[in-house]
This record gives structure tokens, C-alpha cells and sequence, in this order.
């Protein structure tokens, strides 16, 4: 047996351990932790919120068509007369909420779903002028949008722009057709290509595409024209992410029949041709699961050391409270995560009733704030500095995270972190273990229940 042979089982060997369920960190304390609310916590979280600023996201959660593949809240349907309903409702919510953004500013606006494109451009435009009427924008605020391009043609982009949407991101996804065919999300590289040359043209500081790994009928060969259609076509930004094969929790997952599906070791394969495609021609990587050229903001925030990770995944303004708007939408404020209710006539009928929208939610304990501090440093940076925790929340580092360093020996053993008396550093090769470190130091991962509700880490 030669040394490559040996290293490469090594690796899958390492994988195989690692490959454990773990959630995203898109927060801490997850989504799956939040509890039934009796009272609304943002009034009071608001109270003790020291950010000076505030970020908006609505959700958008129609649909035209199902994507197998989806795990967000979201509703099928062709009738586009329901958007003009749901805003009506979003109008309600935005004024029983203005209190949290009185005498800030909106730094940040995302639309996310669903698909934001199922608007008509009509409807679009009134959502901005709801918008802009309730809540003060500063000069050279980020409006940032979710597309799926099959909804819309050049003339929708214009409409954006005119509107004042400043960054983009297309579903780009797979490129391949048997893969399309098989999550039911066929489409055409060529007009996302046109729509990519359109957005430039008309001068959007970022556009974005999505990719996802993992999925069914994926394979090297097949994602290898994924990934060179994506550098054809340049984009400014690209999120790479990992397919989350949950079918307890999404039907339509059930669809795909096992053996269509990559192993934890071909997925390895498909996030490192990804990150080596991507990273050889000039992209740097931000995080785990993000790329960005070195003129995009994002990267220019990872080299400054500020850059901030929520529900949206990576993003610039972190120091700012998240208002969310819509069926699921979630709100961070001061120390209190909130979510909307889930199901569209609940969400009405709390309106219609005058009740907090909000049905579940979270007050973070001391110990949250200081494990989530330690997550987002190693999720957006890939490396903890212990002394600025120690001194920030007044621990001792090593006393008061010894369990989650003794569950750390092993990975340290297996090269996939570096543990001194100063930092915990993971290094460049063992990114793709980023969730199942950050595993190590989330107190709430002892509950089996739990772990089954969250996809495989790799």
C-alpha cells in the first residue's frame, strides 16, 4: 500500500467520524431552541439593546413551482393575487412594530423566501413604498434581494434598480439537467447568464449566485460544469451550500431515492473541487460556505476582522438589531430572538386579533452570549481568540469551556484545529469540519431529539 492510498483512507476515515449532525450556526441558541411565547420579548429586549441601528428582512413565501430539494417556509401556489393579501398584512405588522425602529436608522433591507420574485413588479414597488414610508433608510443603505431566475427577465432587474436594490443573488444551484430534472427546478444556465450581464450592466454593487452541493445525481464530472458556468459567467459573490437531506421534516425530500444521493465523502470531493475552482482564479473565501472577489465588501469585512454572521448567513452589519417581517420571519433584537408563526392564517389571524406576531422565541442566558460569541468567531473567522472572551465576558477561557476542550483533544489529534494558550485556530484544509467544531461548544447538543432534527455537518 503507497502513501497516497494511505492518506486518502485517512481522510475518508476522518470524514466518516466527523460527519455527525450539527446544525448551521446561523445563530445561537438554533432556531430549534426557541420556545412557545407567553409574553413578546422585543419590547423589553429593546429596552437593553445597545445597537444603534437596525437591519430589516421580510419574507416572501410564495412559490410557483416546488423545489424538492427546499427546506425553507414557503407556499406553492400560481395565484399572484395573494400577494396582494400577504401585503396588506405585511402593512399591518410593519406598523405594530415601528416602535423598534423609532429614532434608528435602517442600515440593511433582505427580502428572502419562498421566492421575492413571485411579486409582480407592481407589487414590488408598493412593498418599497410601504417600506420607505415607515422607516428612515440612511444614505447608502445595502437592499438586497433573493431571485429565482426563471421568474423574471431584464425588464424585473430594472424595476430593482429603480427601486434601489443594491445587491442581487440568482438560485443558481446546478447546472446539469438530469440533477435539475430530478429536484424539479429545470432552468437555463444561459438566461441566468443574460441576467448576470444585465445586473452588471446596470450597476448593482453585488450580484451573488447560489450553489448547492450534495444534491441527488451529483456527481464530480457534473459539478464540474456547475462550477465552470459560475466562473464564466464571474459573479461578485458565490454561496456554496450543503444540501440538508432532512425527509422527516420535508416530504417532498422523500422523493429522492437513497443510493441518488452523494456520500459524506463524495460531498468532501464536490466542496473541495468547489473551493479549489474557485479560490485559483482570484475568489476569497469567507467563512465556510461563501466566496468572494477581493473588492466585494464581504471580503473587504473578513480582512478587516468584521465580519458578522445571522439567519441570512454572512453579512456586514452584526452590530445592528434584525426586525423581521412575514410568516416565519425572525427578530434579534438586544439579547431575544422572536419568530413569527409559521402557518399563513395563524400569521393573519394574530393581525387580525391585534396579538403579537411573534409565537416563539428565546431570552439568551449569560452562558448563550458567551458561546455565541465563540461560535460566530469561528464560524467567520476560523479562529477564537481566548484572552478578548476571557476579558468581554470575564471568564476564565479554559476553565469555563474545559468540557468542550477535552471533546476537542481528538480533531486537535486529527489536525483539524490548533489549540494553544492563546487562540483556537482552525487551519484552511479542515474548513468543511467548521459546523462539527462548533458542535463542541453548543450546550444544547445532548438532547438525541434534537441532534436528528439537523442535517449531517458534511
Amino acid at each position: 500500500m503507497n502513501n497516497t492510498t494511505t492518506l486518502q483512507q485517512k481522510a475518508v476515515s476522518t470524514i466518516t467520524k466527523y460527519a455527525l449532525n450539527a446544525p448551521r450556526y446561523t445563530s445561537y441558541p438554533t432556531a430549534l431552541e426557541f420556545e412557545q411565547l407567553q409574553i413578546d420579548p422585543l419590547p423589553q429586549a429593546l429596552a437593553n439593546s445597545k445597537a444603534p441601528d437596525v437591519s430589516l428582512y421580510v419574507h416572501i413565501p410564495f412559490c410557483k413551482t416546488l423545489c424538492y430539494y427546499c427546506g425553507c417556509n414557503k407556499m406553492v401556489t400560481r395565484h399572484n393575487e395573494k400577494a396582494d393579501e400577504y401585503l396588506d398584512y405585511l402593512e399591518k405588522e410593519i406598523l405594530s412594530k415601528r416602535y423598534l425602529t423609532e429614532g434608528r436608522r435602517v442600515v440593511s433591507l433582505h427580502l428572502g423566501g419562498g421566492s421575492p420574485s413571485f411579486l409582480s413588479k407592481t407589487q414590488h414597488t408598493y412593498l418599497m413604498y410601504l417600506l420607505k414610508k415607515h422607516f428612515t433608510f440612511e444614505a447608502g443603505a445595502e437592499l438586497s434581494i433573493e431571485l429565482d431566475p426563471r421568474n423574471i427577465d431584464k425588464r424585473y432587474l430594472q424595476n430593482l434598480k429603480c427601486l434601489g436594490y443594491t445587491r442581487i443573488s440568482f438560485g443558481l444551484q446546478d447546472t446539469d439537467y438530469n440533477v435539475q430534472k430530478t429536484i424539479n427546478r429545470v432552468q437555463s444556465t444561459s438566461h441566468i447568464a443574460d441576467l448576470v450581464f444585465e445586473a452588471r450592466s446596470l450597476g448593482f454593487d453585488s450580484v451573488n449566485l447560489d450553489l448547492i452541493y450534495g444534491l441527488p445525481n451529483q456527481s464530480l464530472d457534473t459539478f464540474s460544469s456547475t462550477i465552470a458556468a459560475t466562473k464564466a459567467m464571474m459573479p461578485d459573490r458565490i454561496s456554496l451550500f450543503s444540501y440538508a437531506h432532512l425527509p422527516e421534516r420535508f416530504a417532498a425530500q422523500r422523493k429522492f431515492a437513497e443510493e441518488t444521493l452523494p456520500s459524506s465523502e463524495q460531498k468532501a470531493s464536490l466542496y473541495d473541487l468547489a473551493v479549489k475552482s474557485f479560490t485559483s482564479i482570484g475568489y476569497e473565501m469567507i467563512g465556510f460556505d461563501h466566496f468572494a472577489l477581493s473588492k466585494d465588501s464581504l471580503a473587504i469585512a473578513k480582512n478587516k476582522g468584521v465580519l458578522h454572521r445571522n439567519f441570512q448567513g454572512y453579512t456586514l452589519r452584526g452590530d445592528a438589531d434584525l426586525v423581521g417581517f412575514g410568516v416565519s420571519a425572525i427578530s434579534t433584537v438586544g439579547n431575544a430572538f422572536a419568530q413569527n408563526a409559521k402557518d399563513l392564517k395563524e400569521y393573519y389571524s394574530r393581525l387580525d386579533y391585534h396579538l403579537p406576531c411573534s409565537k416563539v422565541g428565546l431570552s439568551l442566558t449569560v452562558d448563550d452570549l458567551i458561546r455565541k460569541d465563540v461560535i460566530a468567531s469561528l464560524m467567520c473567522n476560523l479562529v477564537v481568540d481566548k484572552q478578548a472572551i476571557a476579558s468581554k465576558h470575564h471568564i476564565k477561557f479554559d476553565e469555563y469551556f474545559a468540557s468542550a476542550l477535552d471533546n476537542l483533544a481528538e480533531m486537535n489529534q486529527d489536525g483539524l484545529i490548533e489549540i494553544t494558550s492563546k487562540y483556537i485556530r482552525v487551519p484552511e484544509s479542515a474548513r468543511i469540519y467548521i459546523r462539527a467544531i462548533c458542535a463542541r461548544f453548543d450546550a444544547y447538543l445532548n438532547n438525541s431529539e434534537t441532534l436528528s432534527s439537523y442535517s449531517k455537518a458534511i
